[in-house]
């Protein structure tokens, strides 16, 4: 696959990409509640495709449920949690740059969004408020499709989630470019033939998008 081939579909994951990392707001809770840096997201990381968190994305407890297995994980982990204000800091805030290079996109490319998400807050980008669902639906109808973890029972990593959205596009994975904040999301997509973007600084992230598109994002 040569890099130099214009893609045809760009797929994005919406957590950590078009709104900021919820990883950033569970910082600011760790550091409250006297937890170890990073800490929530470790567990997160533990029994990747078991814990309560994997169980919560594809639907397969209540929210109560989650909360209760969440502060039990925390709690053999040696600390105490509040599931509930974990909920509370899933949704982030919505990156104006990156919402301008998704339109760009929309117009000259198919674009879809593969999001892990729960059933909790307002829409697939589980906004706290009306006003954040609101803003938040408008950026949704952005893509041509939005294939959420919760609705289809499978998540990310799961190589079946991106051929999913390929199909719904009608286009191959190597005519991909998939954004992620997530390193274990992008290997499976690499893997399928998708080019690839780790989403950090989402400034830095558009400059290698723009590259591989080869039209203006800004």
């Amino acid at each position: 696959m040569s890099h130099a081939k214009s893609p045809r579909a760009i797929l994005w994951d919406f957590g950590g990409v078009i709104l900021s990392s919820p990883f950033e707001a569970f910082n600011r809770y760790e550091t409250e509640a006297g937890l170890p840096k990073d800490f929530i997201r470790g567990l997160n990381a533990r029994n990747g495709d078991t814990n309560a968190w994997a169980k919560m994305e594809r639907s397969e407890v209540s929210l109560e449920g989650f909360v209760t297995l969440f502060e039990e994980e925390a709690r053999q982990n040696g600390h105490k949690v509040d599931g509930w204000r974990i909920l509370q800091s899933l949704s982030g805030d919505i990156r104006p740059q990156m919402v301008e290079a998704l339109r760009r996109c929309s117009r000259a490319f198919r674009v879809a969004c593969i999001t892990n998400n729960m059933k909790h807050g307002e829409g697939p980008g589980m906004a706290r408020s009306a006003d954040k669902a609101k803003a938040v639906a408008e950026i949704m109808t952005l893509f041509e499709h939005v294939v959420e973890s919760s609705k289809l029972g499978m998540r990310k990593p799961d190589p079946r989630i991106y051929q999913h959205a390929c199909d719904l596009l009608g286009v191959q994975p190597e005519d991909c470019v998939y954004l992620d904040d997530l390193g274990i999301n992008l290997k499976p997509a690499r893997a399928l033939g998708m080019r690839t973007i780790k989403v950090g600084d989402p400034d830095v992230a558009i400059d290698e998008l723009q590259a591989m598109v080869g039209i203006p994002l800004r």
